[in-house]
């Protein structure tokens, strides 16, 4: 294999582990508090992120002190029984994983704390069994639904399942009713020329807690590649048209994905927090500008952003482009916005 494949392949999660340590930082502000509102557990061919593996990420020196859970694809969905109640396997999972942290051998930091699940929402109105036994497994944990609307011509080829307008869809939107009056928040991830979909469901729905997920899904591969200016013009508008809605809150980051269009991922060594952060900065205030410190939550979207960054990196990052915040608004975007909007009771 040439030097060139390995600097192209991409790297299997084993291997991040070892190449994000070839970046190593002291956590700036260390004794802020911090919820990370959105990181993923898993074991399969993307390879293993279990307890251990994300405890030793929480512990690189910030101050974490609980996290919450989102679903992540078919993971540990049950083997047998109906196929619309197996994704309760997936909670099940991860409540047994937040057993684990609450017992304190796994560090101070409550991991999943609170678990956003999954449901087919366009099972319509037969998806309130599905999400009655989500909330079952989740003893108390179960904090929202993740139906990804996420759709580009380009991804469909790669991630198969995609489906276009799924927010328009009239089934999909009779099983999105349901989530409010079980006390259920809506996660909500998307590509960015979709925002203007997802404006409109959240009008149509305006009781709903409605989370934008990831700034809302940047693109900048495939077709968006060498149009940063012009994507950030469509996006930014998006973003201040959503802002406008006071059921709609928005986590931001994310910005470490791939797809993001930085070719950070593909370094022989990582990055800086000094060199992501000039990246990310336009994005990141952008959003704190039109949401407000009251309707924004930092987040890690841990492993996935790991193919940029290491934990201890990716939150110095995000540190810096607030760091002339005032301490209010920094314990909002870290960690009160998340407690309140997922109502985590620590």
């Amino acid at each position: 294999m040439t030097q060139q494949t390995l600097r192209t392949a991409p790297r299997p999660l084993a291997e991040l582990g070892l190449w994000t340590k070839l970046q190593r930082e002291a956590a700036l502000e260390p004794d802020l508090p911090i919820i990370d509102p959105h990181h993923h557990v898993w074991n399969d061919k993307r390879g293993r992120y279990l307890i251990d593996e994300l405890a030793e990420d929480v512990a690189t020196g910030h101050n974490i002190i609980a996290t919450l859970f989102v679903q992540t694809g078919e993971n540990m969905y049950r083997a047998d029984g109906p196929t619309g109640m197996k994704p309760v396997g997936e909670v099940e999972f991860v409540n047994g994983i937040a057993a684990m942290a609450a017992s304190g051998q796994f560090g101070k930091a409550r991991l999943c704390a609170g678990i956003i699940g999954y449901a087919d929402l366009t099972l319509g109105d037969r998806v309130r069994p599905v999400l009655e036994a989500l909330i079952a497994a989740g003893n108390g944990r179960l904090r929202g639904i993740r139906h990804n609307l996420a759709w580009d011509e380009h991804q469909a080829k790669l991630v198969p399942g995609q489906v276009r307008h799924l927010a328009l869809n009239a089934d999909y939107r009779k099983g999105f009713g349901h989530l409010d009056p079980l006390g259920l928040a809506f996660d909500a991830w998307l590509f960015h020329p979709q925002l203007p979909e997802l404006l409109d469901l959240a009008r149509a729905f305006p009781q709903t807690r409605i989370v934008l997920n990831h700034v809302g899904g940047i693109l900048g591969i495939a077709q968006y590649a060498g149009k940063r200016d012009e994507i950030f013009k469509l996006w930014s508008t998006s973003i201040r048209d959503l802002s406008k809605l006071p059921n709609i809150t928005v986590k931001v980051g994310g910005l470490g994905m791939p797809r993001c269009g930085w070719d950070f991922h593909l370094r022989e060594m990582p990055v800086s927090s000094e060199v992501l952060a000039e990246a990310w900065r336009p994005y990141i205030e952008t959003c704190i500008e039109a949401f407000g410190a009251d309707r924004c939550m930092m987040e890690s979207n841990y492993p996935v952003d790991k193919a940029t960054c290491g934990y201890d990196v990716l939150w110095n990052a995000l540190k810096r482009v607030t760091s002339g915040c005032s301490a209010a608004e920094k314990a909002l975007m870290y960690s009160d916005v998340a407690a309140r909007v997922y109502r985590l009771v620590l």
